[in-house]
């Protein structure tokens, strides 16, 4: 049995736009931190509060799109509204 190495994904998800804005993929765990920090940085610094931004880590996107997908079918946005009800 072959293991496919790790793979971190920067994902951004715009709120207004209801969609996802950036998916990024690293192999270097290291750049994938430094990537979140900067683009959590930049949206702290530009006021950009409708923008979430995760970091996550699977083996391929595939996995991701399974395991998180509300940023790719849009259901994250309609989720933010039900909390706590």
């Amino acid at each position: 049995m072959t293991l496919t190495p790790m793979c971190h994904f920067l994902l951004v998800y715009d709120h207004t736009e209801q969609c996802l804005i950036r998916e990024q993929r690293f192999v270097d765990a290291s750049a994938a931190t430094e990537a979140y920090a900067v683009a959590e940085r930049e949206a702290r610094t530009n006021d950009m509060a409708h923008l979430e931004i995760v970091l996550v880590g699977a083996d391929t996107i595939e996995t991701i799109r399974q395991t998180h997908a509300a940023y790719f079918d849009g259901s994250v946005s309609a989720s933010k509204y039900l909390v706590g009800t």
